[in-house]
């Protein structure tokens, strides 16, 4: 009798494990574009299209290495909404010995197929996700005994434990960490390196009309240029380790007004969805360093990302979940302001950086962390409303990378399991790695005032509200001094600004 493989939609990957544990010859693969997965949260239209695009062209390849594939497009009249409803029509078409899946990127989804063999009634085999580098058992392993979990040592073990940028047990020209060497502001030199375009095929062109014609969504589709194809990632790699490696170190914590990318890669998309791994995209920055087409600095960074930030949040969020979900340490309960979604707000930095999100259903990482999550972190939003907002909004965001990275690095409501203090900041930061500033109508050098900036005031009364909840943590002491060194008066009237920011959060 055959099995039933499911491939799930971010898992595009030709070692996917239920490809290596089924016959082509006997057994068959399920696939399915549902009504539930795209409108749980309010997903970009880039996202939904990207997966959309990205399943129907490897389900093609897929049946053209021999694989017979049932493949459910989506149908918003449709009675298949669920992977349950998608797997018990399978079921109802024919009869399988046995159902086998890939460990899902979320929670929920793994909850729900931990629930088909008793009601659907068929033997669930659950099988590793080989889209990463550390599975969750060898994280909690580490992780276990532990007394504080720090994602540079985690860093340091991958590094040993896959060889890259490593001289022996050492790490290569000395150093484990380059970051003191990439925060450059970009002051227009060099001329910014922007991502590979894609142009979409008749596949990819009859999602869009699908999207466009039957789906809400979030953000814009015009000028869709993304990878869809394996192929085109790999394409998409090499153009960023020529282009743009070279100089993504120095500037990788740097904005700019008018630019969306300057030296990013994008390749975040390509490799949640499984069309690129972990190792070949390291390996690529690798040999442009031994090639000497990139600096070490740049190639640290970048690697640090993937093989360190990458897989520490999914290890994070198996090791945590469901519970992590719930957490809220610094009790913060103000609603996501409503301009999240439409960017019309004067604070410049805000307004180009969801502008660029509402066109490009991206951002890169300070933009995410110190901009639209800074904002949200001192004004005190609720974490789960800034969780949904960058679930939907991101094209690379799913939950596993999504909620450590929100909850625990940006709200810091895990209270400092994934980062020791919170990320916050005043307009000053903004300042000095961007030229947002600028082109702002309010002074980053004021706090008062009604042109003084909202982050400076807000900043100040963060810190004021939560004194008894951060003030012991030795990383903010330097901050809690710089307060306590304010005259009454002038705290009166920067929590009295604060104050009057929070009641009228909707007009800045």
């Amino acid at each position: 009798m055959a099995k039933l493989g499911l491939i799930l939609g971010d898992q595009l990957n030709l070692d996917n494990a239920v490809l290596q544990a089924l016959n082509p010859d006997t057994d068959q693969l399920l696939m399915g574009e549902l009504a539930a997965e795209v409108s749980y949260v309010k997903h970009h239209a880039r996202k939904i299209a990207l997966i959309f695009a990205a399943m129907r062209h490897h389900a093609v390849a897929l049946r053209e290495s021999g694989w017979t594939i049932r493949y459910h497009r989506y149908d918003a009249a449709s009675d298949c909404r669920s992977f349950t409803d998608l797997v018990a029509a399978a079921l109802e078409r024919a009869e399988f010995e046995e159902l086998v899946v890939s460990w899902p990127g979320e929670w929920r989804v793994l909850d729900e197929i931990r629930g088909w063999e008793r009601q659907l009634k068929v033997p669930v085999t659950v099988l590793p996700d080989t889209r990463f580098l550390c599975p969750p058992a060898a994280f909690e392993a580490w992780a276990s005994g532990r007394r504080e979990l720090r994602m540079e040592y985690f860093y340091r073990e991958m590094r040993r434990r896959t060889g890259f940028l490593m001289d022996g047990d050492k790490p290569q020209d000395g150093q484990w960490n380059f970051d003191h060497d990439n925060r450059k502001r970009w002051r227009g030199k060099p001329s910014p390196a922007r991502p590979m375009r894609f142009t979409p095929d008749s596949t990819t062109e009859a999602v869009l009309d699908l999207v466009k014609r039957d789906i809400d969504a979030f953000g814009s589709l015009e000028g869709f240029d993304l990878p869809v194809t394996r192929t085109q990632a790999r394409q998409a790699l090499t153009h960023f380790v020529k282009s743009a490696l070279p100089w993504f170190g120095d500037f990788q914590d740097a904005m700019a007004d008018d630019e969306d990318w300057l030296f990013h890669s994008r390749l975040s998309f390509s490799l949640n969805l499984g069309l690129l791994a972990p190792q070949e995209v390291c390996e690529a920055a690798v040999q442009a360093l031994a090639e000497g087409q990139a600096p070490i600095n740049a190639v640290e960074g970048f690697i640090r990302q993937i093989i360190g930030w990458r897989e520490y949040v999914r290890g994070i969020y198996w090791l945590k979940m469901p519970d992590y979900a719930e957490m809220n340490a610094l009790d913060s309960q103000a609603p996501l302001p409503a301009w999240y979604w439409t960017g019309e707000t004067d604070m410049r930095c805000l307004a180009r950086t969801i502008d660029a999100t509402r066109r490009n259903a991206y951002a890169h990482h300070i933009q995410r962390l110190m901009v639209t999550g800074n904002f949200a972190l001192i004004l005190g939003v609720l974490p789960k409303e800034i969780c949904d907002w960058y679930l939907a909004v991101y094209a690379d965001a799913f939950d596993w990378v999504e909620l450590p990275n929100t909850l625990g690095m940006v709200m810091h409501a895990d209270g400092g399991l994934l980062g020791s203090k919170p990320y916050a900041a005043s307009g000053k930061y903004i300042q000095r790695m961007s030229d947002y500033c600028s082109h702002c109508r309010y002074k980053a050098a004021d706090t008062v005032g009604e042109d003084a900036c909202p982050f400076n005031a807000l900043y100040w009364d963060f810190l004021d509200r939560n004194r008894k909840r951060l003030s012991g943590n030795r990383r903010m002491a330097m901050m809690y001094r710089n307060l306590d060194r304010m005259d009454q008066q002038r705290r009166t009237e920067v929590l009295e600004r604060a104050a009057w920011l929070r009641a009228n959060v909707e007009s800045l």
